[in-house]
């Protein structure tokens, strides 16, 4: 039985720029990600990473081609599928609590029910006696916490990450990388995440489907099998490393 969850059939993506001109986004791509896998999305900027991100995640529709999850076409988002961005979208009015019950709330679950998941998810990524807490009150690698248990508090079956940690200083995006690693390993959730961090990107990842400049499409994808948890000076992932900057074109 194949444990494929998410296949991507000869998707690519067309935008009209005027009545006459167009530019591909995303040429053909084919891909197909595991239930559970951590799998990661790298490229430059401009390269289709966010744009196949959100024809994955059902926010925008495939010139050709087809995104299959569990099966099912996927036509529009499905609140199964969550979202994270690199804004942490969080309600300004709303106690950290109340953000990570929001999700809860419009699902119509009771309201004791609600309380207990929020706690534990807060507790999860490490935000217990923050509960009464004002997003103006927290760091910005605080907030992408309280965004993460948030998405996490609904029990998703994958979470779509589109560089969750590209607006935080090195040693928040380091920690909360390892953060993040410990999650995943306790709720086994599927996560696609985007990146431009090559180190970033070896760390976290499963797998790695490194994207061509636009029109893209990847071009390669590496297999990360280093067990966890990962050493960044590696010899092993150094020699990755090596490996992806010359996809790139770039010496190192």
């Amino acid at each position: 039985m194949s444990n494929e969850q998410i296949v991507v059939k000869n998707v690519n993506k067309c935008f009209s720029l005027g009545q006459l001109d167009e530019v591909y986004a995303l040429d053909i791509t084919n891909i197909s990600i595991r239930k559970g896998e951590f799998f990661c999305l790298l490229g430059p900027s401009g390269c289709g990473k966010t744009t196949l991100l959100n024809i994955l995640a059902g926010f925008e529709k495939p010139t050709n081609g087809k995104v299959l999850i569990n099966g099912k076409e996927i036509v529009k988002p499905n609140p199964k599928y969550i979202t994270v961005f690199q804004e942490h979208g969080l309600f300004p009015w709303r106690t950290v609590l109340d953000n990570v019950k929001f999700g809860l709330e419009i699902n119509g679950i009771n309201q004791s029910e609600i309380k207990k998941i929020a706690v534990k998810y807060i507790e999860l990524v490490g935000l217990a006696g923050f509960e009464k807490g004002y997003p103006s009150e927290l760091s910005g690698g605080m907030k992408q916490r309280v965004n993460i248990a948030r998405a996490l508090a609904v029990n998703p079956e994958i979470i779509f990450m589109d560089e969750p940690f590209g607006a935080l200083d090195t040693m928040t995006r380091i920690k909360m990388q390892e953060e993040l690693i410990g999650i995943w390993q306790e709720t086994q959730k599927t996560i696609i995440f985007v990146t431009h961090d090559i180190d970033e990107a070896i760390y976290l990842g499963d797998r790695i489907g490194v994207m061509s400049p636009r029109p893209g499409k990847i071009k390669k994808i590496f297999s990360i099998l280093i067990k966890r948890p990962r050493h960044r000076l590696d010899k092993n992932l150094l020699n990755i490393k090596k490996e992806i900057y010359e996809q790139f074109g770039l010496q190192y």
